[in-house]
């Protein structure tokens, strides 16, 4: 009798235990989404020192992962933990959830708290991007992004890089080097957000309903590239 009142006891703080962590992950999660939102404003809020209109514009895919450095580099193994939507024939895409780790990381590797924000900027990156795991191998496929208002990098690198990265630290972007970097898809933040798993394609892709949770995420998206859009256009409109 013991025995039983002692294994239902522990089966009971195993339950107790695995809901608590669930709980925890979702709200990690959440709150990982309204940093990547703050780090989206701030672009938007800096035209002049943030990235370029007309990359921010023409970018199929937009990542965020804040706090890069402090959010798991020393404790998980990884070097962070993300949100990414991506452009479709019906807005931008719910929010998808990536782990980023590996690779150099520039000059960037001793600071703390540095926000990364990855463009994905042509069809061959984006198709890399919904595949289970993709790494950034500098070949074409990645590249420090320009900063300011517009851009003075040449069209090919525009046209022909797949992924641009960008840093921003005490408020500050900048052109971040990822070269061997390995973005997949983080499953137990997919599951924490959507209530079970769901194939990273199919979210970018368009497939699955924004949860209320990812609304302010994929708004701040939108509201990004649309405005960029629409500066590019007014500018394009003055010459």
């Amino acid at each position: 009798m013991k025995k039983t009142i002692s294994l239902l006891l522990m089966g009971l703080i195993g339950m107790v235990g695995t809901y608590a962590f669930a709980g925890s992950d979702r709200e990690d999660t959440v709150e990982r989404m309204q940093k990547s939102v703050d780090v989206l404003q701030s672009i938007m809020s800096t035209p002049d020192k943030g990235i370029p209109e007309e990359v921010l514009s023409g970018a199929k895919c937009i990542v965020v992962v804040p706090n890069l450095l402090k959010g798991g580099f020393i404790f998980g193994g990884k070097h962070g933990r993300g949100v990414a939507s991506c452009r479709t024939a019906d807005g931008w895409s719910a929010p998808a959830f990536v782990s980023v780790g590996g690779g150099s990381w520039g000059l960037q590797i001793g600071v703390e708290g540095v926000d990364l924000v990855m463009l994905v900027m042509n069809d061959r990156g984006l198709q890399h991007l919904l595949s289970t795991k993709f790494e950034l191998t500098g070949e074409g496929s990645v590249a420090a992004g320009p900063v300011g208002r517009h851009t003075s990098a040449g069209t090919d690198v525009l046209l022909n890089t797949e992924v641009l990265t960008y840093s921003r630290s005490k408020g500050v972007f900048a052109g971040l080097t990822l070269e061997g970097a390995v973005i997949e898809q983080d499953n137990d933040s997919t599951r924490a957000i959507y209530g079970h798993h769901m194939m990273f394609r199919n979210i970018l892709s368009g497939k699955a309903s924004t949860p209320a949770s990812g609304d302010a995420f994929v708004k701040a998206v939108s509201e990004a590239g649309h405005q960029a859009h629409v500066a590019e256009a007014r500018e394009d409109n003055q010459q």
